[in-house]
C-alpha cells in the first residue's frame, strides 16, 4: 500500500481551496495526546476558514455512534472519527456510507480500513514503527539484556495491539533477545491506574531493568510510583510514546529516557485536508501516514514546543 507522508507545516498531500459545508469530528476523548489532535483541527479550521463542529466520545461507542447518527442528520459535509473502539468502526463506516457522506478516521485505525470505500480515508502514524522506535531505544540503551515489564493501552484500541506486538517483535531479535519481559498488563492509557499499576508490581517484590509504555502518560504514572516507593530513577529505564509536554518535562528532569514523537498537529491537519477534498468530490489515499520520531535527552530540545 502506498504510503503518504505528512510534513508538519504543510500537507503536500492534498492543495485544497477553502470549504464551505460544516464538517463534523467526534474525538474518543480529552486526554493529553488527542487534545493536541482536537486543537491541530480547530487551528488549521480557523486558518482554512472551514466551519468544523466537535464533539468528544468520552470513551463512550455508544454515544459515537450517536454523535455520528446526528451529524447525518444535520447533513454535514464529511465526518471525522477518532474512534472510541477501533473494533466497532464497520457500523460508523456504513452509516457514512449509507448516508453517502465522506468519512475519515484520524490516529486510531479502524478494523474495516482495508474495506473503506471511495468515499472514505485514513490518517495517522504507523504503529509498527512507534514500538518499534521505542523497544530498540531501550535495547540499546540496556546493552540487548535485561528484565522489563510492558504497561499496555486501551485492548480495544489498535496501537495497544501493535505497540505491544512492536515491543514483542524487537526483543524476538538477536540483538536483544537478553531482554526477559517480567509481566505485561494494561493500565488503559491511563497515568493512575499505570501509577496503580507499577504499585502493584513494585509490591509484588519486581524490579525491572526497563518499563515500556503504551504511551507517555501510562510512563509517567509509572514514574510516579517508582519515586513514591524511594527508587532511583538513574537505575531503571522508562519509555513511553506520544512526546507530550508532560513526558519531555519528566526527560528533562532524568526521569524519563525514552519517547517517540506522534504529530498530532500534522495527523488533524490531514484528516481536515483529506474531509475537505472528499466533502469536495476529490480523490484521497485510503491510508496516510505521518512519521513517528524518536525523541531521546540528547535531542528533545527539537521537540519541547510541538506537542
Amino acid at each position: 500500500m502506498k504510503r503518504i507522508l505528512f510534513a508538519l507545516a504543510a500537507s503536500t498531500l492534498l492543495s485544497t481551496s477553502a470549504f464551505a459545508g460544516t464538517i463534523g469530528v467526534s474525538m474518543a476523548n480529552s486526554d493529553t495526546f488527542l487534545t493536541v489532535l482536537r486543537n491541530g483541527i480547530e487551528n488549521y479550521a480557523k486558518e482554512k476558514n472551514q466551519p468544523v463542529t466537535i464533539e468528544i466520545a468520552e470513551d463512550d461507542v455508544s454515544k459515537q455512534v450517536s454523535q455520528v447518527q446526528n451529524f447525518i442528520a444535520a447533513k454535514v459535509d464529511a465526518i471525522i472519527v477518532n474512534a472510541v473502539d477501533t473494533s466497532a468502526t464497520p457500523t460508523i463506516t456504513k452509516l457514512a456510507a449509507d448516508a453517502g457522506i465522506p468519512l475519515v478516521y484520524v490516529n486510531r485505525q479502524p478494523t474495516d480500513v482495508d474495506a473503506l470505500g471511495d468515499k472514505a480515508a485514513f490518517v495517522a502514524s504507523d504503529e509498527v514503527e512507534s514500538g518499534t522506535l521505542e523497544t530498540k531505544e531501550v535495547c540499546r540503551i540496556l546493552g540487548g539484556k535485561g528484565d522489563i515489564l510492558i504497561m499496555v493501552g486501551d485492548l480495544a484500541n489498535q496501537a495497544a495491539v501493535q505497540r505491544t506486538k512492536d515491543i514483542h517483535d524487537v526483543i524476538a531479535t538477536p540483538e536483544c533477545a537478553g531482554m526477559k519481559i517480567l509481566d505485561e498488563q494494561t493500565a488503559v492509557w491511563d497515568p493512575v491506574k499505570a501509577q496503580d499499576l507499577m504499585t502493584n508490581w513494585i509490591s509484588a517484590g519486581l524490579k525491572p531493568a526497563a518499563v515500556i509504555a503504551n504511551n507517555d502518560n501510562m510512563a509517567i504514572g509509572a514514574i510516579q510510583a517508582m519515586k513514591a516507593a524511594g527508587w532511583n530513577m538513574n537505575d531503571v529505564v522508562v519509555a513511553g510514546i506520544d512526546a507530550t509536554q508532560e513526558a519531555l518535562a519528566a526527560m528533562k528532569a532524568g526521569d524519563l529516557d525514552v519517547t517517540v514523537f506522534q504529530n498530532a498537529a500534522a495527523q488533524g491537519q490531514g484528516s481536515l485536508d483529506a474531509a475537505m477534498k472528499l466533502a469536495a468530490g476529490g480523490k484521497v489515499e485510503k491510508k496516510n501516514y505521518v512519521p513517528f520520531e524518536l525523541v531521546t535527552p540528547a535531542n528533545m530540545a527539537d521537540y519541547m514546543s510541538k506537542n
